[in-house]
């Protein structure tokens, strides 16, 4: 990345970039804190991570409008974790997360990603947008009438108001004109502060208190590569939804060490590693936010609205929160996908329903992602070993058969299948010119034919060979007649 673009990724619209990462801030606060009693860990470590997240992503992360926090997957992989050993193990977790994730992106990795199909990024964007909206659920049940009400209006001022004017985000205006409403109106409805208690001072840094033995390390290191994988897992699929709403491209390297960074400073500030935030990514980019100011922003206002303005924000509805959540669980959700499903091949339809219905039933995104990528294996698999042929000639006493497509684990046996060992010809050739032989498995398949026709008192004739295309044979055969 050259200087002059991170400078224009920084200076784009700064006063659409600050309003958005505003927006940002309000969405983070009511996930990263229920995530934290999923994790097991208190309001204000969640939180303060998400302020570091924020901050330092903007500053090495690799996909400017993307916003990071402490919640998601990795709260999942953290809570066995931190409930068995403490957060204490929990912060050395983080560290050693954040280097692996560093050396992951030194190493390229990310390359990794070219293997996650359309249908799973479709299943995944779905999956996300339902979890979104399942997240609020919780907050619509047991309350009275007035909290309905509050919603209904939040909604209405969220959609509508752009019709007027979009010179301030709709969100923001709903928090504020919610929040007046109850300081004004006192009625029973549940705010942020009923969440949980909400950090006073500033973060400051730590060092985990903990025996470094081998049998410590042990138990922390398979957690930490769990939540630095997942973690990676998450930031890539939501910086690739970022591309293709924005129609640019990010740098996947440098957001791997970006968050690697990013969770090495989280966990020397006592805070939980995070990712990115596909929900509060999206409601960003649907407010303006493009460049890195939108991120900054909505880290460093997180950590105002906790110092300076914990009392005022602790007195906002959770309406307003629900009723910008199921805006952006709409705004999520790929409703063309459902068109889709008919129209596009079954198989595909399938790998996204699958990826769905794991990341659902599971509530984690990297199990049905990495379902979503093994069923798409498989059937790429299928359909490519259902592309050999393989046709025979007869021409007096030599019988000739023409081999075409991808030969591999698995269409070898595809290829044994169809040789007739007990022909009567005495020459049998094997024409391989439109073959293409990948892997060993296809190899010993091929050996295997060989001998067997040998064996019956068979001459063989293998034709059509070529190094670029064969290479694999000879190098993994000796026998003469597959020599190049």
């Amino acid at each position: 990345m050259t200087p002059a673009l991170y400078r224009r990724q920084w200076g784009q619209n700064p006063l659409r970039e600050v309003l958005a990462g505003m927006v940002g801030t309000f969405a983070l606060i009511p996930e990263v804190i229920a995530f934290s009693y999923i994790a097991g860990v208190s309001p204000a470590v969640s939180l303060f991570a998400s302020f570091v997240i924020s901050v330092s992503i903007a500053i090495f992360g690799g996909r400017p409008g993307m916003i990071s926090g402490a919640a998601g997957s990795v709260a999942l992989v953290a809570a066995p974790l931190v409930h068995a050993h403490g957060v204490q193990a929990m912060l050395l977790a983080t560290l050693i997360a954040g280097a692996l994730q560093i050396v992951f992106g030194l190493l390229r990795l990310q390359a990794v990603m070219r293997f996650v199909s359309a249908e799973v990024r479709t299943g995944f964007v779905n999956a996300l947008a339902i979890m979104i909206f399942s997240a609020q659920v919780p907050q619509l049940l047991g309350v009275g009438w007035e909290t309905y009400a509050l919603i209904a209006l939040g909604l209405v001022i969220i959609y509508l108001l752009p019709k007027i004017s979009d010179a301030i985000p709709s969100p923001l205006i709903c928090i504020v004109l919610l929040t007046a409403i109850t300081m004004v109106h006192p009625m029973p409805v549940h705010t942020v502060s009923d969440l949980g208690e909400l950090p006073t001072g500033l973060p400051h840094l730590t060092i985990p208190h903990i025996n470094l033995d081998w049998a410590t390390l042990s138990a922390i290191i398979p957690y930490a590569v769990a939540m630095a994988a997942v973690g990676l897992l998450e930031s890539m699929m939501t910086a690739s939804v970022v591309d293709d709403l924005t129609d640019t491209h990010g740098n996947q390297r440098m957001e791997c060490t970006g968050l690697g960074i990013s969770n090495i400073l989280v966990g020397a500030f006592g805070g939980i590693a995070g990712c990115g935030m596909i929900g509060q990514t999206v409601g960003n980019l649907r407010y303006g936010g493009r460049g890195r100011l939108s991120t900054f922003t909505a880290g460093a206002f997180l950590l105002a609205l906790m110092v300076l303005l914990h009392r005022w924000v602790g007195q906002v509805p959770m309406a307003a929160l629900v009723a910008i959540m199921i805006m952006v669980s709409i705004s999520t959700f790929s409703w063309g996908s459902l068109r889709d499903v008919t129209r596009q091949p079954k198989l595909s339809s399938l790998t996204m329903l699958v990826t769905v219905i794991v990341v659902v039933l599971t509530h984690d995104l990297a199990a049905g992602v990495l379902a979503g990528v093994l069923l798409s294996g498989v059937f790429f698999a299928w359909r490519a070993a259902s592309l050999l042929t393989v046709t025979s000639h007869r021409e007096g006493s030599t019988e000739t058969y023409t081999i075409s497509g991808q030969v591999f684990f698995a269409s070898a046996d595809g290829l044994s299948a169809e040789i007739d060992y007990l022909t009567t010809a005495d020459l049998v050739v094997l024409d391989l010119t439109h073959a293409r032989f990948w892997d060993v498995t296809s190899v010993q398949a091929l050996e295997k034919v060989l001998d067997k026709l040998r064996s019956h008192g068979r001459t063989v004739e293998v034709t059509g060979l070529k190094h670029e295309q064969h290479g694999i044979i000879a190098s993994q055969s000796d026998n003469t007649l597959l020599a190049m």
